[in-house]
């Protein structure tokens, strides 16, 4: 399970309340989406379109694509690479995105 180990050095940080898959979620500031979503316990971020297979974050830094999600009705965001903010809507993105 992903967690975040504990840093007696940090105060409390500040927090934001985004939704996830239709549920509130509290997040830290300055957390991407893909943390989020893993610390939150999601399994998974996205299906692959072609197999169904659940594909979630893997390096966390942009490069492999895995953590696209539908990030406030905009499909295929890189979710590492975002950083929560209040009132975010955050999805699982099932199959490929449809084209607007």
């Amino acid at each position: 399970m992903f967690h975040r180990p504990p840093d007696p050095t940090r105060r409390e940080a500040e927090t934001v309340t985004v939704t996830l898959d239709g549920r509130p979620v509290r997040a830290r500031t300055g957390d991407t989406v893909a943390a989020v979503a893993l610390l939150a316990g999601l399994d998974h971020t996205r299906t692959n379109p072609a197999t169904g297979e659940r594909r979630a974050p893997y390096c966390m830094m942009g490069t492999c694509f895995e953590c696209l999600m539908v990030i406030d009705g905009e499909p295929s965001r890189q979710a590492c690479l975002v950083t929560v903010r209040e009132g975010m809507v955050i999805e699982r993105q099932h199959g490929a995105p449809r084209l607007r």
